[in-house]
């Protein structure tokens, strides 16, 4: 890049790959857009790895980590537990601590805004071990049929083993869907 305009560096990038007949989803398998600015995945996956660390010695585990821009890239870390929830004084220690990380191997730049989250009702659970603490909720599971087409069911989790999960539906039955089968579970919030 040597001093250029990032950016049209990394529009000759991708003008590159279009060249190739690389399609946009293999494009964002190396950059992941940021308000008109590109990062690699590789900050992505770097993030991922100094939160694994923060996250090592504690009851926590890595959801997801996503980057959101503005001028100020903003950093989403999302957390859970096995058994519990995650407050906001955990979020706020995890959160320094990731930082520091963050600042000592120089990951941006410029300045960056980092929020350390639970994932929240309104993402579906993205990790198998989300799944036990949720038993007894309702959920929608979307998957993969056997034949191939995709549905949609509610239905109390009522059970969850280490290849599926069990779904108690309103009229009564039972439907076992192997978590290879399984596109989202979203938690369904009861009032």
């Amino acid at each position: 890049m040597s001093g250029g305009n990032p950016e049209l560096y990394f529009s000759r990038i991708k003008a590159n790959f279009n060249c190739c007949k690389v399609s946009a989803e293999r494009f964002s398998l190396f950059f992941v857009p940021v308000t008109g600015k590109y990062v690699s995945n590789k900050t992505v996956q770097t993030i991922s790895e100094l939160a694994e660390t923060v996250l090592a010695d504690s009851e926590f585990f890595l959801v997801d980590v996503e980057l959101k821009g503005g001028n100020t890239p903003v950093v989403w870390v999302y957390v859970d537990a096995e058994e519990k929830g995650v407050n906001m004084d955990e979020c706020a220690r995890l959160s320094n601590e990731l930082g520091f990380l963050l600042d000592a191997h120089d990951i941006f730049k410029a300045g960056y805004r980092l929020n350390v989250s639970s994932p929240g009702l309104s993402r579906p659970l993205s990790d198998r071990r989300q799944y036990p603490k949720n038993k007894g909720r309702k959920s929608r599971v979307k998957f993969r049929s056997e034949e191939g087409s995709y549905e949609t069911v509610e239905g109390i989790l009522s059970e969850i083993s280490d290849d599926a999960i069990s779904l108690e539906k309103e009229e009564g039955n039972r439907l076992k869907i192997p978590f290879e089968q399984v596109v989202e579970t979203k938690i369904i919030p009861s009032i």
